[in-house]
């Protein structure tokens, strides 16, 4: 069993304290039970992290109630994460009940959902204060029985003295146990003595969302409510110039048309605000209806803008720096022009091992080859949208963000109120991938409801969607290898960049499994605003990588997966380098899993597999995918992936995020594109911008975990990069030709792949 104490310093600490009405709250902070990796990162943590942030709380009927502060957006974390709580509590899993809690910074302090790292950085923390609650029960009881705490068990949310045979709910010792000090240490389960997580539990919004109850942000109605659609430049590099209102105002429910100034160059703009028109134009009136037909007949002026600088903070906070926006009209055309141009040049290096330079100059033969990706939309199904009601001394709004402490501070400059004034009520999402961290339609929202003096709905069209920016930036990467007279590898160079950051991951695989290993980035500046896509830049640079990986073992006569299993052999045995961020073992685990669930070595003369693997979000994916060419056209049949994330909390529910990742990314690969013409966007709707289609999908998906007692780790990205190459290795055994530039399937005139 494992002893953890519940403070880890002065400012880490749970609170208990008793209800008004009888029961126990426990507060707790979510980074009380993480491991830092050394004191130092201890120490260099803001002292925020430390403070109370959310709580538990037990009823007199025995019935737990956790509040959970991780914005949900189908990752099905408020499920998950209450099941590691009712682990160590103790409980019946239906005794369990979960209130989704709305942003409040002096109650949470992770109040965030990305990076694949919800259930990671909750796993201890919920553990702890599971197990502390259940001792603090013990403890009660212990006291009323007059015996030893030592002599008490727990069972399904029951108290129990053998010796004596008493017992009592939880509910009838809560109000004691919340008088009683919170214990220093407990001890936390052995991992083999779990009963509910590593069990399939249904999600508990279900009953919700299949019967249409109010969930989403685009749910939400109040007395007196208007709506707002609004109206931004046609082209990256416009800005407003003026506009004439009149028919507009003259339609039927409409009650005001006016620009707004969504952000002011004289405060910090946060890391997710990545606003790029100064100025908007907002119609708002009665209906949703009325304000969409009313924007047409808005008379609107633009003009080129000029470059512009602002200061902006860094990921997780940091010094400010200062953020260049380039003016002009961008092109695809020229975009490709300029990526190419940069992958000829000496890029910044990020990682050098042995003499990879000498290695190809003396090479018997050299593989080189390029890969490219274009932009991407997010397309989530629910549009961006937000309630805002803002008054003259306070704001409320509800909507839908991956990352709501951040725009708090953007609201706050821009409505000119203090943060304690400002209220973000948090909605589950229809979609998120990274798009809703960047939550701009919040502060127009706000800002137009300001305006207004009156609580608005503001609701984005699929067009306004599309092409208002944050978007998967385009990338290029160029791989080499060096081979000698007997056909062994020598060196590796990869050199990525794109428009506008580059991918490069340097300290992955294949890297510490090769002795002259050089990697090398680039960035090309852009007036197009991006940001995080699921799986940021390893959701191309892998796919990338395990291609070039694919074509370098044919060359080099190697069955792809052996290949693969003989450089992690090297990465175990004899690694290169003083940093790698991966284990080789775990990856070589999936790889060897993954041939095995898919019978890799049985060959049929119909299918055609292609195989990947990929480590990121501190989990590892093999995957293997089966096509079969049906009059003349890929049909995905068959798609096999092996996981270790640690531990599997919510098992089904961990399969169904798996498949919906490897389906969003074979669905990206063979179509996924957004092009510019003089900075506008030549995709606005599903008409024509191509998404994957039902019968499209893989007539059948196995996910396999390895079983392990690691911690969990991230699941919601890490099997979407890997499925990438899986089908690009596929379609290359099935037609003979390798796919270097995405979409590998172009020139889409409406038909389905799978014609069957």
């Amino acid at each position: 069993m494992t002893v953890v104490k519940t403070k880890i310093n002065r400012r880490s600490f749970l609170k208990a304290s008793a209800l008004a009405g009888g029961g126990m709250i426990l507060s707790f902070s979510w980074l009380a039970g993480c491991k830092p990796k050394n004191e130092d990162e201890l120490l260099a943590m803001p002292k925020e992290w430390f403070e109370l942030n959310s709580y538990v709380k037990i009823g007199e009927n025995g019935a737990v109630t956790l509040f959970n502060s991780t914005p949900e957006f189908g990752q099905n974390v408020k499920t998950s994460l209450p099941m590691i709580l009712a682990e160590e509590l103790d409980v019946v899993w239906n005794m369990v009940m979960v209130e989704q809690g709305n942003f409040s910074p002096k109650r949470f302090e992770r109040q965030s959902a990305g990076g694949s790292q919800s259930i990671r950085q909750g796993w201890t923390p919920l553990r702890t204060v599971g197990a502390t609650a259940r001792q603090m029960l013990v403890n009660a009881a212990a006291q009323t029985w007059q015996v030893s705490s030592e002599e008490i068990t727990t069972e399904n949310g029951v108290l129990l003295h053998k010796a004596s045979g008493k017992k009592a709910g939880y509910g009838e010792m809560a109000s004691l146990a919340a008088k009683l000090p919170v214990p220093e240490e407990i001890k936390l389960k052995e991992k083999k003595d779990f009963k509910i997580v590593g069990s399939s539990k249904r999600n508990v919004d279900l009953e919700k969302i299949i019967t249409g109850k109010p969930l989403f942000g685009i749910d939400y109605k109040v007395e007196g409510i208007k709506y707002a659609s609004i109206i931004h430049p046609p082209a990256f590099g416009m800005k407003l110039k003026s506009f004439d209102a009149a028919a507009a105002l003259a339609m039927s429910g409409i009650q005001e048309v006016f620009a707004i100034n969504i952000f002011n160059k004289s405060f910090v703009r946060s890391f997710f605000d990545t606003a790029t028109y100064p100025e908007l134009i907002a119609v708002v009136g009665n209906s949703t209806w009325e304000v969409l037909q009313a924007k047409k007949s808005v008379k609107v002026e633009w003009e080129n803008a000029p470059e512009s600088t602002f200061m902006k903070t860094g990921f997780g906070g940091g010094d400010p720096f200062q953020v260049t926006v380039p003016e002009g009209l961008e092109s695809t055309a020229i975009h490709q022009t300029k990526m190419a141009d940069f992958s000829k040049k000496p890029g910044k290096i990020r990682r050098r091992d042995g003499d990879p330079e000498a290695a190809f100059k003396t090479a018997t033969k050299v593989l080189e080859r390029t890969f490219t990706a274009p932009f991407l939309a997010h397309n989530t199904m629910e549009p961006a949208n937000c309630f805002a009601h803002v008054t003259a001394d306070q704001a409320v709004v509800y909507g839908a963000t991956q990352w709501p402490e951040p725009i708090s501070a953007t609201l706050s400059d821009s409505l000119g109120l203090p943060k304690e004034k400002i209220q973000i009520n948090l909605a589950r999402m229809g979609g998120g991938f990274g798009r809703r961290a960047y939550s701009h339609q919040m502060v127009e929202a706000a800002l137009i409801s300001q305006k207004a003096n009156a609580p608005v709905m503001l609701v984005y069209t699929r067009e306004n969607d599309m092409t208002s920016g944050v978007y998967r930036p385009t990338y290029s990467a160029t791989y080499r290898a060096a081979l000698d007279e007997n056909n062994n590898l020598t060196a590796f160079h990869v050199k990525a960049g794109g428009i506008p950051e580059t991918p490069i991951a340097p300290n992955r695989f294949p890297a510490g499994a090769i002795d002259n290993y050089l990697a090398e980035g680039w960035d090309i500046p852009s007036n197009i605003t991006v940001g995080a896509f699921r799986a940021p830049g390893s959701n191309f640079i892998a796919g990338a990588e395990q291609s070039f990986l694919d074509e370098l073992a044919e060359e080099m006569g190697k069955d792809p997966i052996d290949f693969r299993l003989e450089l992690l052999d090297r990465a175990m045995k004899n690694p290169v380098g003083e940093r790698n961020d991966y284990d080789p073992e775990r990856y070589a685990g999936v790889l060897k899993l993954v041939r095995e669930k898919s019978h890799w070595d049985t060959s049929q003369s119909d299918i055609h597999r292609g195989v990947s693997a990929y480590f990121c979000h501190n989990s590892y994916v093999a995957e293997v995918l089966d096509i079969k060419m049906v009059n003349d056209k890929p049909v995905v049949e068959n798609v096999y992936a092996a996981v270790d994330c640690g531990i599997v909390v919510n098992p089904d529910a961990a399969a169904n995020m798996g498949e919906g990742a490897i389906v969003d990314g074979i669905g990206n690969a063979f179509y996924g594109e957004l092009t510019f013409r003089d900075g506008v966007p030549q995709k606005n709707n599903f008409n024509t911008y191509r998404m994957i289609r039902m019968p499209e999908a893989p007539k059948k998906i196995e996910v396999h975990f390895v079983k392990n007692e690691h911690d969990p780790t991230g699941l919601g990205e890490p099997l979407f990069p890997p499925i990438f190459a899986a089908l690009a290795n596929a379609l290359y055994k099935s037609t003979g030709k390798r796919q270097y530039n995405q979409p590998f399937i172009t020139g889409f005139e409406g038909e389905n792949i799978r014609l069957l």
